[in-house]
């Protein structure tokens, strides 16, 4: 599908991804420049995340607000609704039926199609927290010129979620280890306490051993483009832990570690209460070193 040309004067245009299982939507932003300019795929994270960073349950515009800075700076990109989120709900997939693999599939998807234009004269992937993991196997698969990674894990989903879980009574953690290290190994578990449906029930766990089946720190050393690794210390989802072993994993990446940023890239305490309260606020700027990092980046490999 070709971009409009009116569209791109406006400086903007919905897009769409038409799949074998349905139209995934998308928003481009076009910086007001002459000739060609580099361009951001902006990948989501977990959950029901929109293309502009928002799920049913809390408004932040992190994305969209990135998307608005890298049109500042003279660098288009493209977000998009995840496949059975929000305006791309008609392409969503039974539970049971979802993979890992459809989310790498389509940013693979995106990346051809952007491919296909004469606009950018470079195309990076830009990966939120387990789109970090999204973007480095698809940048992978569809090599782009650089890859920037958001509060992504640096751990396997199943040590990350065992981390998560630790502070719950032995009883119950031990349970969770115990059908994590099945799922690990690919094997589904029938016989789930109702207690714990909310994480392991049996719809999910398809989708969770695709998940699971994927290392960042062996994905991200597949990569022969530059890299760049953020993560802010007030993150109370991803840890400066897990951007360390990315930069173990990948040395020649550039990492930036920013004081006092969040896992959605604004200006949060440590205190966990006051943290999550910045997650349901749109008019919150983004950090300032966030923008400084990403765009420098970018345009460090632009010429």
């Amino acid at each position: 599908m070709a971009f409009s040309m009116l569209a791109l004067m406006l400086n903007a245009q919905p897009v769409e991804l038409n799949t074998a299982k349905g139209t995934i939507y998308g928003t481009l932003q076009m910086p007001s420049t002459n000739g060609q300019v580099p361009l951001a795929l902006i990948i989501a994270g977990s959950g029901p995340t929109d293309r502009d960073g928002n799920n049913t349950s809390m408004k932040n515009n992190s994305l969209k607000m990135l998307a608005d800075s890298l049109q500042v700076h003279g660098i288009a990109s493209l977000r998009y609704d995840k496949r059975g989120i929000a305006a791309s709900v008609g392409a969503g997939l039974d539970e049971s039926e979802l993979r890992f693999e459809n989310y790498i599939d389509d940013a693979v998807a995106w990346v051809n199609l952007l491919k296909e234009e004469n606009w950018f004269s470079k195309i990076y992937i830009i990966g939120h927290s387990e789109g970090s993991l999204i973007g480095m196997v698809a940048a992978a698969i569809s090599p782009v010129d650089g890859f920037i990674s958001l509060a992504g894990a640096g751990f396997k989903s199943g040590d990350l979620l065992k981390t998560q879980l630790s502070g719950q009574p032995e009883t119950v953690k031990n349970v969770c280890y115990s059908i994590i290290d099945s799922l690990e190994t690919g094997k589904t578990v029938s016989n789930v306490d109702p207690m714990l449906y909310s994480l392991f029930r049996p719809s999910v766990q398809p989708y969770m051993i695709s998940w699971f089946k994927y290392n960042p720190c062996t994905e991200i050393q597949k990569l022969t483009i530059p890299v760049l690794i953020v993560q802010g210390t007030t993150d109370i989802q991803v840890s400066v832990d897990d951007a360390a072993n990315l930069k173990k994993a990948k040395p020649d990446a550039a990492i930036s570690i920013i004081e006092g940023m969040n896992h959605i890239l604004k200006n949060a305490p440590a205190d966990k209460q006051a943290n999550l309260a910045t997650y349901s606020d749109p008019v919150l700027p983004l950090n300032e070193d966030l923008i400084k990092s990403v765009t420098g980046f970018i345009k460090n490999f632009v010429n």
